[in-house]
């Protein structure tokens, strides 16, 4: 297939690599060139603009927020006016529902394909394409990109032909990991001053009933306050925190936990921690209790 792929960060990069190794032809656009520099070496075709990404059959998107997957959708240069009929947009950026609605309209105006294909896994996944993909659009629009997902995962679950309810699952998704991590670090923060070891503690967690990758992976860094190269910055994950709270209150759900995870990145963000990996919200109950705090 020919794909355009849009967005080459911690996630992008990976995932267009694997498209690359899967025998796709990519066509790679960034707004820091020597990102696509670092994939065309790999065999990509670099793109000057979005309209340039738009020339295949498909376009993957894997940006960081509503505003830049809105500037690259709508411009005047961008997708809308660029892909072709009949083409596909494939969204994995972790957006709200609002904005996947409002694609959705729009490229079925601009006769286009459209699907949300939103992504589990951190960027070591993504690398390894273990990737787990959350998809949502039209039966038959799926059936013809699997390709794409093949390559770039390793599990592809279908959940709706409405492409939000992807967006809606992924957005669920984090909060519950935003949870996790919330309550992992209160739990270490009240056994370590008790004079536990806190990798100790994480051992006897996932030895027994704690076992899920989730608690393993997030465990490991609050343990060991591994929060800097950040593979999920803390900005990213306040601003899903934020979209979930968005979408529950459309949909009329209190989402009480949700609001108090709003609090904590909040708390993080205030004292210098935008850029620390999302888990270092899980050492702010340790600098409560006499601690540290995390980017300190």
């Amino acid at each position: 297939m020919k794909i355009g792929f849009i967005g080459l960060g911690n996630m992008g990069a990976g995932m267009a690599a694997n498209l690359l190794k899967s025998g796709h032809e990519v066509t790679a656009y960034n707004r820091s060139q020597d990102k696509v520099a670092a994939l065309a070496e790999q065999g990509a075709r670099p793109a000057r603009s979005v309209a340039e990404a738009c020339e295949g059959d498909i376009v993957v998107t894997m940006l960081a927020n509503d505003d830049a997957v809105e500037a690259v959708t709508f411009a005047d240069d961008g997708i809308i006016a660029s892909l072709r009929p009949g083409g596909t947009h494939v969204s994995s950026s972790t957006i709200s529902v609002a904005l996947s609605e409002r694609m959705t309209a729009a490229h079925a105006d601009a006769g286009h394909l459209f699907v949300a294909a939103p992504v589990f896994g951190r960027p070591e996944a993504a690398a390894a394409a273990k990737l787990f993909v959350v998809a949502a659009g039209a039966a038959a629009t799926l059936q013809a990109i699997s390709p794409v997902f093949d390559a770039i995962g390793q599990r592809t679950f279908v959940v709706s032909e409405e492409p939000k309810a992807a967006n809606l699952v992924k957005l669920s998704g984090n909060f519950l990991i935003a949870s996790v991590i919330e309550s992992l670090g209160e739990a270490m923060a009240l056994v370590s001053k008790a004079g536990v070891d806190k990798n100790e503690y994480l051992e006897i967690l996932t030895s027994t009933l704690f076992g899920a990758p989730v608690y393993k992976t997030y465990g490991g860094l609050i343990a060991r306050q591994e929060f800097e190269p950040a593979g999920f910055a803390a900005e990213l994950g306040a601003k899903d925190v934020r979209l979930v709270l968005a979408a529950g209150e459309a949909l009329q759900v209190p989402l009480p936990i949700a609001s108090l995870l709003r609090d904590r990145f909040l708390t993080l963000l205030a004292n210098g921690g935008a850029n620390l990996d999302w888990s270092a919200i899980g050492a702010l109950s340790a600098a409560d209790a006499g601690g540290p705090r995390p980017n300190a």
